[in-house]
């Protein structure tokens, strides 16, 4: 009998359709069923000899919230037998409707074997357990997951057991992860916790990779990436996450249009193993990044958000570093500037922070410009192994890059169809922190803010909690300035004021916008496992 793998995962969501993501234990037809009659079928596709599928589900209607069921061949599989959850739901928001985002990154999923967590409660299980113990609980129309759904190079002590069942660990890569099938093992042990499970299936999640979706520092420079090339286990490494990525996450930030448009879906569908089609994506995305876009944009009521890949579309050469590609930048300014009126708030998504600490800015700003041989030789290869040893490879870190950003942010809110704000969302910093920041012009005239709430599950040494409050303060300031003179770094077009934070803690923030109005909720989870609140701000009153 056919069975569930993993899912169902409530992805794509308007206001008259919604794509459902389910893995199967063999081939079949998967379906939707809707309390309201509305629903989807689709057969699965095959790739490395697992089974999925995505469900385009049509007939929703807005203000509705239909409750669901999955079939698989006919034989109900969704919600599970004597399941302690509320039924799965697909809410359609109607016009006008309130918009609720929560977001955060960095999710370590491990398990604790003897029952105590040595990272504190998982923020996405505490908000699952209130959300099923109150039906009427606020909840989110949009889970935004910003970077490291998976740790690659960080293995479980059950999964590094799995793995030495499969091979030599004390052949490199050793206890991380080393092709699809491990890949696929990862995906399961995090997503079939039953109330991150159950959250999945009833939560509309859109998702964007970091660095340890695939290894620590992805792309920190065209240095560490040839190092990497050099190793035997890299390649199949690489392709592997980026195949589990395609299949696992970016499919389901599409909506069924873009899918029917993506050639590689339509290759996959049209074969019976999809395989090699997949890794002929992850090829093209490793040797020519531009050719292969991860960013996506939705717009969710009359608020727009735009997630940039930040990893996968960088150039690492020295003479024209960049954080995105110019394909890449151009279809971010496309999609910011376009249809203006359309839209009251601007969430730019990005893994990485785009505003740091300050010291953090100039430090990675001066390393940038040491490694570019502003000063020569022997401080471009001791650039070179601070990059790497200090993780300095932020937005700051690419200069033309974060002016970029600067100035169409400007622009976007200097424009008569501005938005009524402009954040920035990111993660894998392991702390929260609201900045804001202005430009010596005094334009753009609206709240422009950086946003930063990681981890969702996961921790950070006593050493770095102590920089992190230091980076903010005046003395921290006064050395930046001395390494940002030292590497003859222009100063930034943009200046910012932290606002909140830092903060510590597995954590979640929400940003609730109405019209023109948007208001930031900080929650943490405490020695009960509960979400806590930390930090409420208005951010625009509309």
């Amino acid at each position: 009998m056919v069975e569930l793998r993993l899912g169902p995962l409530l992805r794509y969501t308007d206001s008259s359709c919604a794509t459902v993501w389910v893995e199967a234990s063999r081939p079949c037809v998967a379906q939707v069923r809707c309390s309201n009659g509305a629903g989807g079928t689709a057969p699965t596709f095959q790739v490395a000899g697992h089974h999925y599928a995505l469900v385009t589900v049509t007939g929703l209607e807005p203000g509705t919230a239909p409750s669901y069921e999955v079939f698989l061949d006919d034989t109900r599989v969704w919600p599970l037998l004597d399941s302690p959850f509320p039924a799965s739901v697909i809410r359609v928001p109607a016009a006008g409707d309130t918009v609720r985002i929560t977001f955060g990154s960095c999710r370590w999923a491990t398990p604790p074997a003897d029952g105590k967590d040595p990272v504190g409660a998982d923020a996405l299980d505490s908000l699952a357990k209130r959300l099923a113990a109150d039906t009427d609980a606020q909840r989110p129309d949009v889970l935004l997951l910003l970077g490291d759904q998976v740790y690659a190079d960080e293995t479980s002590e059950a999964t590094q057991s799995w793995l030495a069942e499969r091979r030599d660990l004390r052949q490199p890569p050793g206890s991380q992860v080393a092709d699809y099938e491990e890949y696929c093992r990862l995906y399961h042990e995090s997503w079939l916790d039953p109330g991150i499970r159950w959250l999945l299936s009833t939560v509309p999640s859109y998702m964007i990779f970091d660095d340890h979706d695939i290894v620590d520092d992805w792309n920190t420079s065209a240095a560490w990436l040839a190092d990497m090339r050099a190793t035997h286990w890299w390649q199949e490494r690489l392709l592997s996450g980026l195949m589990s990525y395609w299949v696992h996450q970016h499919l389901g930030n599409l909506s069924p249009a873009e899918l029917a448009a993506d050639p590689t879906y339509t290759a996959v569908r049209a074969t019976p193993d999809g395989t090699d089609a997949v890794r002929v994506l992850a090829g093209k995305a490793d040797t020519e990044p531009a050719s292969v876009r991860f960013s996506y944009r939705r717009d969710v009521g009359r608020v727009r958000l735009v997630m940039v890949d930040s990893r996968a579309a960088r150039v690492l050469q020295e003479d024209r570093r960049a954080m995105l590609d110019p394909g890449t930048a151009d279809w971010l300014r496309e999609q910011v500037l376009t249809d203006g009126d359309a839209y009251d708030h601007l969430l730019i998504g990005s893994s990485l922070p785009w505003l740091l600490p300050h010291l953090v800015h100039d430090a990675e700003a001066w390393d940038a410009a040491l490694c570019a041989g502003v000063r020569g030789r022997r401080w471009a290869r001791f650039g070179e192994r601070l990059r790497r040893g200090l993780d300095l490879e932020h937005w700051a870190a690419f200069p033309r890059s974060f002016a970029d950003l600067a100035g169409l942010i400007a622009e976007v809110g200097s424009r008569p169809d501005a938005p009524a704000s402009v954040s920035v969302l990111s993660g894998d910093v392991h702390h929260g922190y609201l900045a804001q920041a202005s430009w010596r012009s005094g334009e753009p005239g609206l709240p422009v803010v950086q946003l930063t709430c990681s981890p969702v599950h996961n921790s950070v040494p006593l050493s770095m909690r102590i920089g992190f409050r230091f980076g903010w303060s005046a003395p921290a300031r006064l050395v930046g300035r001395l390494l940002a003179r030292h590497g003859r770094c222009p100063r930034p077009p943009v200046s910012w004021r932290k606002k909140g934070g830092p903060w510590f803690g597995n954590q979640l923030m929400t940003l609730t916008m109405r019209g023109r109005s948007a208001r930031l909720r900080l929650e943490r989870t405490g020695k009960d496992a509960s979400l806590r609140p930390v930090h409420a701000r208005t951010l625009a009153s509309g």
